[in-house]
Formats: structure tokens, C-alpha cells, sequence
């Protein structure tokens, strides 16, 4: 056992000293996409009948949903203030629930609703990224069994096929499906998939992506697909077996969230599984990590950090004093170093751009622009201190030569085992401008 111990460690070792390919030229023009997210269920209110919508209506665990951040009727709003930041990318998701109330019946008005969101983000300058699904499905799905029913399949793919040809031709960014492995423990845990039915829902999900990703690319050349991977520090070695190893070849760049890391003096992360995620200690550092693991396990696919930020207990400050605007600033200084070091880094959303409905909860704060749903009926929108700090770093590119970290790295990095261990993110050297 020591023995295999030791040859393990010194290859990993071997290949850690080698220098760290950069992903291959893919022949796709871009700039720096610089960008806020939203998604449907957590900000839109006016919810319709969906496994979501059951599910909060019948637990009596979470809090009320009411009308959320009254997105359906205030994007206007929330675009135009994603505009002042400077991004250039607008993340949102298409409600399959409420475009597709009832089956092959679509809502006309709805629909325009979505073509005006568009036209706003396009008219602001922006690239709209639109996600297909975000953990939510209208009701006559959830009557089949959702996507443990293999009917969910074409029932998707006629979704996507109403969808995708309205907005051809606009530089969309597609994004399938949500952390997919996370909707997958999601199910579960409301109660709309028998776990035993897991294995059945995963092969939908992917052979539902994989049609998806060629209609896409059918209706609209133009346009760029990914499903977006939860990125789970110390075992996307084995999530990315689930589905990500299962579609590589059918993504145009890996899309990843990532939230929180882990080290051996930094061994917080479970808070997370208990809901209480403003307690656990944020690790800026693993986002160079995890681009770094995927750099090596997809070397031909660009980079993009579709969801990143930190949460707040309410708005109120962290106990450890890390603020928000220290989290941005540190976690673009990782990616810098990242395209610095040679990885196809392309993008980098902010989640969010308001506080929302965090799947039960609105507890958990990780908006640009607080909104406290539960106790202002005008919901408001005020500016949190991130507001200029973001506007300002994607106007120079970046954080600027000789930033110094809010807060440094961990000791031994959990976020790859053992390779982030043993070669540690290094915050010395270059940084590498991000573009504006």
C-alpha cells in the first residue's frame, strides 16, 4: 500500500512539473465575455405549473415563494442595470413551463415575453446567454414521471426546436441544461424522482442534451452550446463522469459554476448541504483550480465560468468579514492568472445580478443588487458596494498589476486532489488582461 502510495504520488508529481498545455485553437472569434446571471423560476414570480412551483406550494419547509423579484414584469429594469455595469453577456433561462403550459399548446403572449428580453439585451449592447432548463419543468412533465420518462426526450426537443429559431443569427450562447448532476440530487430531494430511477433520468438528460445540441446547430450556425457543470470541489474526477464525459463532443466550450472550495485548514464546505452557505469560508483560489483541471481534462474546449459568487446571510455582513466586492475582485484575479498560465479562459458571469429565490429560500443573499423579497413589497433594487468595484474591473480588464489578495490561498488545496495539493495555485507572477 505505501509502496503504490509513493508511485502515485511521484506521477502525479511528474505530470504536475510538465508544462500545462494550452486548449487548442478552436477558430472561434470572441471577445472576453463579461457577464451577470438570472434564471427563470428564482427571479421571474408569476410562476406557473411546474415541479417547482408543486413543490413549494406543498412543503410547508421552505419559504412562500410570493412573486420573487417580479422579474416577468421588471426586466427592463434589471437589464438596463446589468447595462451600467459594462457586462457584455446576459445570462437568463427560458421557462419551458410557462411557454409550453400544457402539451404542443404555446403561449403566444409568453413568448413575446422572452422576444422582448432579448431585444432589450440586444439593444443594450449585450449577448444574451439563454438557458433551456433550469432544474424546472412544466407540470404535464412532471405527470409523465419528468425526465425519468423517456417521452421527455422529444417533448424537449420540440421545446428547444419552438425556441432556438427565434433568436437565430444573435450570437446566442446555449446552455442545455443547469448543473445537471446538482438538478439530478435536486429531484431527488423534492420528491419527483425515485432515486432507483436515477439511472434512467441521467440517460434522458444526456441523450436530451446531445439532440438538443444538434438542433441548435442546425437552426442557428451561429450559435455556441454547453450545459453548464456544477463544479464540486475534490470529485468532479467522478461527477464528470455522470454527464460531462457523456457530451464532450457535443459542447462548444465547458460552462462551470463554481462557489466554494476546500483545503485542509478550510474544511467548511459542508455548511453548504445544510443550506447555511454564508458559513462556509470562501476559497477564491479554487476557481484557478477548477479551470485548471478542466483545461487538462477537455484541452480542446475553451473555458467559461458561468456562475460565480459569494453569499450573505440576508444581506447582513459575514462573520468573517470577507465582503462581496473582496470575493470579485480576488476570484478575477484567479482567472487572470489562469489565462496567464495558459488556459482558454473566455468568461465570467457574476451570479447574480439581484437576490432571488435560492430553491426554498431567501436567505441566502448573492445579488449585485440586494432585493429583500421578504419585507419590501416595491422590491427595490439597491446597489451593494460590488456594483462599482465590478464595473470598474471589467472597464480595465481585470484587476490591475500588483493587486494584492483580500484573502490568500488555503493550505493544500481539496478543490483537485492531489494535483492542487501538491501544485498549488501560485499567486505570483503575471496577470494576464481579461479584455473590456
Amino acid at each position: 500500500m505505501l509502496r503504490r502510495t509513493l508511485i502515485l504520488a511521484l506521477t502525479s508529481v511528474l505530470l504536475l512539473i510538465s508544462p500545462l498545455p494550452a486548449n487548442a485553437a478552436t477558430g472561434w472569434s470572441r471577445p472576453f465575455y463579461w457577464g451577470v446571471a438570472t434564471a427563470g423560476f428564482q427571479s421571474e414570480g408569476s410562476a406557473p405549473d411546474s415541479n417547482w412551483s408543486r413543490y413549494v406550494a406543498a412543503s410547508g419547509g421552505v419559504d412562500p415563494y410570493g412573486n420573487a423579484d417580479d422579474f416577468r414584469h421588471r426586466y427592463p429594469e434589471d437589464i438596463r442595470l446589468a447595462a451600467g455595469l459594462g457586462v457584455n453577456t446576459f445570462r437568463f433561462s427560458v421557462e419551458w413551463a410557462r411557454v409550453e403550459p400544457r402539451p404542443g399548446e404555446w403561449d403566444a403572449q409568453e413568448l413575446a415575453y422572452y422576444d422582448d428580453v432579448v431585444r432589450l439585451v440586444r439593444a443594450a449592447g449585450m449577448t444574451p446567454m439563454i438557458t433551456l432548463s433550469h432544474w424546472v419543468y412544466p407540470g404535464w412533465v412532471a405527470d409523465r414521471g419528468g425526465f425519468a420518462d423517456s417521452r421527455v426526450i422529444d417533448d424537449f426537443t420540440d421545446f428547444v426546436g419552438k425556441i432556438v429559431p427565434r433568436y437565430r443569427d444573435f450570437g446566442v450562447l446555449w446552455v442545455t441544461f443547469n448543473e445537471p448532476v446538482t438538478f439530478l440530487s435536486q429531484e431527488i430531494k423534492i420528491g419527483a424522482l425515485n432515486p432507483l430511477l436515477a439511472p434512467a433520468w441521467i440517460g434522458d438528460v444526456v441523450q436530451a442534451h446531445r439532440r438538443a445540441y444538434d438542433l441548435i446547430h442546425r437552426l442557428d450556425p451561429t450559435a455556441k452550446v454547453t450545459s453548464n457543470q456544477a463544479f464540486y470541489t475534490g470529485f468532479n474526477a467522478l461527477t464528470d463522469l455522470v454527464v460531462m464525459d457523456q457530451i464532450r463532443d457535443k459542447v462548444d466550450f465547458v460552462g462551470f459554476d463554481y462557489y466554494y472550495g476546500a483545503s485542509l485548514d478550510n474544511l467548511t464546505a459542508g455548511n453548504a448541504a445544510s443550506g447555511d452557505v454564508w458559513q462556509v469560508k470562501m476559497q477564491p483560489e479554487g476557481i484557478y483550480d477548477a479551470l485548471r483541471y478542466y483545461a487538462g481534462r477537455y484541452p480542446n474546449l475553451p473555458l467559461y465560468v458561468v456562475e460565480n459568487g459569494m453569499p450573505t446571510d440576508d444581506g447582513k455582513p459575514r462573520a468573517d468579514g470577507y465582503t462581496r466586492e473582496a470575493a470579485l475582485q480576488d476570484s478575477v484575479f484567479w482567472l487572470q492568472r489562469a489565462k496567464a498560465d495558459g488556459m482558454d479562459v473566455i468568461g465570467y458571469n457574476y451570479w447574480s445580478i439581484t437576490d432571488n429565490y435560492e430553491w426554498g429560500s431567501y436567505r441566502p443573499r448573492f445579488g449585485l443588487y440586494t432585493v429583500d423579497v421578504r419585507t419590501d413589497p416595491s422590491l427595490t433594487r439597491r446597489p451593494t458596494a460590488a456594483v462599482p468595484v465590478y464595473r470598474r474591473t471589467i472597464a480595465d480588464g481585470g484587476v490591475p498589476a500588483g493587486y494584492r489578495l483580500v484573502q490568500g490561498p488555503g493550505f493544500c488545496s481539496l478543490v483537485d486532489p492531489l494535483t492542487s495539493c501538491l501544485a498549488p495555485a501560485n499567486p505570483d507572477g503575471p496577470l494576464a488582461r481579461l479584455g473590456s
